[in-house]
């Protein structure tokens, strides 16, 4: 029995075939590296803790890889369960939902862009920050 389920394991890893994860967690954890990402951003905005160029840019990526593929973690099967905070409105209005995520990765392509010193990083980090406030009135049931 064991000997088949190394094959089957191997056939699956080899094969592209990727099995669908839970994806209540997988926008959790999504969340949690932006969370983690904010925090960073926030600290060198505030001078909490020196500026590191390749942080910030860091940041923003993390940022950016959200942003691109985010929408996707909300399929309808996934309006309820898992500790969920996500809002009936994500599935009401996905359209703007979507938009909401195209447009702030414009924003945060615009920002890493200029982000070259502290003061470019605060003025685009903090137009970025704010897309993440506002979608969350919005979407996000409040805890």
């Amino acid at each position: 029995m064991r000997r088949i389920a190394v094959v089957v394991a191997c056939l699956l890893a080899t094969s592209g075939i990727v099995l669908a994860q839970d994806p209540i967690a997988q926008r959790r954890d999504v969340m949690k590296g932006v969370g983690a990402a904010t925090r960073t951003g926030t600290q060198m905005a505030k001078g909490d803790i020196p500026f590191d160029l390749a942080k910030a840019k860091e940041v923003l990526s993390t940022y950016a890889k959200a942003a691109a593929n985010f929408h996707e973690y909300f399929p309808t099967d996934s309006k309820t369960g898992g500790q969920t905070t996500a809002a009936p409105a994500i599935w009401e209005n996905q359209a703007d939902f979507r938009a909401r995520f195209d447009a702030w990765g414009k924003d945060i392509q615009a920002a890493s862009a200029s982000t070259t010193d502290l003061a470019t990083f605060r003025e685009s980090f903090g137009t970025v920050t704010k897309a993440c406030g506002a979608c969350h009135n919005t979407y996000r049931i409040k805890t």
